[in-house]
């Protein structure tokens, strides 16, 4: 492959890069985030370093006006890839 190539897309569900303000529900807690990319089955979130954010939650997205179910499938640092239902 060539550097200037796109790099290759191996995910099942292409995403579509998003900025949408959320609201983590969990837990008797509500956590701000931001939805950074999305597909029909997941999400990427990003909240505030530091913060500890539990394996399931419902994901709220105003400007959806919509609430999934969400469990963790991934971290790194403030990032979190979440399967949505």
């Amino acid at each position: 492959m060539d550097s200037d190539d796109p790099p290759i897309e191996r995910r099942a569900h292409p995403r579509t890069v998003v900025l949408k303000d959320g609201v983590i529900i969990a837990e008797g807690v509500n956590i701000s985030c931001s939805v950074r990319n999305q597909h029909t089955h997941g999400a990427e979130l990003r909240v505030e370093p530091g913060v500890v954010v539990p394996e399931r939650f419902v994901l709220l997205v105003h400007v959806d006006g919509a609430r999934y179910r969400a469990v963790v499938r991934w971290r790194k640092k403030e990032r979190l890839g979440v399967q949505i239902y």
